[in-house]
């Protein structure tokens, strides 16, 4: 980004700044202007054949504004396909884990295994925003060339992050022998009681180191360098699934299928890690003489308002298999669980289309290019919906054939229960878009009222909705609240850019 207002100010809720004329601005886009490609033929041909010509290996030249547009798209199009064959090893992986695991480890042990993910995915925000405060740190630093700022940063936040994984761990230690394990995840068999405290530890075990490794990726998605990262995380995904297959092999309980999988993707990281910082950026390696207090200070104040929207985002569907095995018991989890991967699937690749705009709608925001921001954002909000809200509904429709055969008999998926999970997949493809923006514009104040909101709102209709309907009741308590949020924040969103058309015109 620039050195405008936005930055100096490093305020989430600060106004973008401003072009430096009117005539050097391209003509304004208005929302309906903004959607109306995407109804007409000729105009996805002629944004089919502009990414075609974008989707190139060679940068393009960034001296000019056009320029500086092809290689925003250029970035985001190769950390898309990336992603999508990243993914494509992800779901195979998975696929074969699923199948494997639920068969091997039974109902109640797999259930296990799910419910102990959703209870760690509480932990997600431990990083306390660090790692967004940095990606977003890094974006405004390229916007202003600042290199050297870009050094403080990486070491500054992977210290940071190295004392919080210590004194998590630590904390952890002395609180588990205390802990009734079997207890918390209400399991009746001996064996599953037996695994449980040990399955957590490996779980955190690994989570917890890979809390500071993850300041690889996040220089890598500053420089809009995604495609890289992605496919690091295909090798990991190989490598854990490889993992998984001998640990079965040679009958190893469930912590040992924990560590196996995670093992081998922590491998993926660190691989990654060998190769930016020991190939391509060796100056940025994280050493302790480029700590700076004022570059932690910012990182950490912009990382706490990821904080909440981290720690706000636990009690989306990680709530659900809490509430499932607290109110129906863990068995419930499964059968929720198990269809709930196709959509949570269909959802992750659709943020891979939007997820690469973060960066580039922080440094287009930074330039000026007020016109490329507009019109990106509602084109990005416009396609989400149109391509994969069609595959969730269709989803719904032959959701239970596809578990029958995908696992077997021992899940069967009610239609109202595939219903709800396509409404909260439509719905949350469309807030991605929104969040995506407003993230990469540094509005972020407005998110995390929105998200504290919907967080209490998540805990209080699915305990009540999963009471009177059961298991469906919950994902549609999912997909209401979801609905009221989204809402909230395209308004929000909208109105913005209004405004910004405002100053464009004055």
């Amino acid at each position: 980004m620039s050195s405008e207002p936005l930055v100096e100010n490093s305020q989430p809720d600060s106004d973008p700044p401003l072009a430096p004329s009117a005539e050097a601005l391209p003509p304004e886009v208005s929302v309906g202007g903004a959607f109306t490609g995407l109804f007409s033929v000729q105009g996805v041909l002629d944004r089919a054949r502009a990414l075609k010509g974008v989707m190139r290996l060679k940068p393009f030249d960034t001296a000019s504004a056009e320029g500086r547009s092809q290689e925003r798209y250029r970035r985001a199009g190769l950390t898309t396909l990336t992603s999508v064959m990243a993914k494509g090893v992800t779901v195979v992986t998975s696929l074969i884990t699923v199948r494997l695991t639920i068969r091997y480890l039974g109902t109640e042990r797999y259930g296990l295994w799910m419910t102990i993910t959703s209870i760690v995915a509480f932990l997600m925000f431990a990083d306390l925003g660090i790692g967004n405060g940095l990606l977003h740190a890094i974006a405004d630093a390229r916007g202003r060339e600042d290199d050297e700022a870009v050094h403080k940063y990486v070491s500054s936040a992977f210290f940071i992050l190295c004392g919080v994984a210590v004194l998590l761990l630590a904390a952890f230690a002395v609180a588990y022998p205390f802990i009734p394990w079997p207890r918390v995840f209400n399991v009746s068999s001996e064996l599953a009681a037996r695994e449980s405290g040990p399955a957590v530890f490996v779980f955190l075990v690994c989570f917890l180191l890979n809390l500071p490794l993850d300041v690889v990726q996040r220089v890598q998605t500053g420089h809009q360098e995604g495609f890289v990262m992605n496919l690091w995380t295909a090798l990991g995904s190989l490598a854990g699934l490889a993992g998984l297959l001998v640990a079965v092999h040679l009958h190893g309980g469930l912590p040992w299928l924990i560590l196996a999988i995670l093992g081998g993707q922590l491998a993926g990281v660190f691989g990654n890690w060998v190769y930016e910082f020991g190939w391509m950026r060796p100056a940025l390696f994280p050493a302790w003489h480029y700590w700076d207090t004022g570059a932690a200070r910012r990182i950490m104040g912009t990382g706490a308002m990821f904080f909440i929207l981290q720690a706000s985002g636990v009690f989306t569907i990680p709530l659900d298999n809490i509430v499932l095995t607290q109110v129906l018991g863990p068995a419930a989890v499964t059968q929720f669980a198990v269809p709930m991967r196709l959509f949570i699937l269909l959802s992750t690749i659709a943020i891979m289309f939007v997820a690469p705009l973060w960066p580039a709608y922080g440094e287009a925001l930074g330039r000026g290019d007020v016109k490329w921001v507009r019109t990106t954002f509602y084109h990005s909000l416009g396609y989400s919906v149109l391509t994969f809200g069609p595959v969730a509904l269709a989803l719904a429709v032959f959701g239970k054939p596809i578990v029958r055969i995908w696992v077997g008999t021992q899940v069967q998926p009610t239609y109202p229960l595939l219903a709800g999970m396509a409404a909260w997949t439509i719905i949350t493809v469309a807030g991605n878009a929104i969040y995506m923006f407003l993230c990469g514009v540094n509005k972020l104040k407005v998110q995390v009222v929105v998200s504290v909101l919907q967080a209490i709102g998540n805990v209080v209709v699915k305990i009540a909705m999963a009471k009177a309907f059961g298991i469906s009741g919950v994902i549609w308590a999912a997909a209401l609240v979801t609905f009221v949020a989204a809402a909230a924040i395209f308004i929000y969103a909208h109105g913005m850019l209004k405004n910004m058309g405002a100053h464009r015109a004055s």
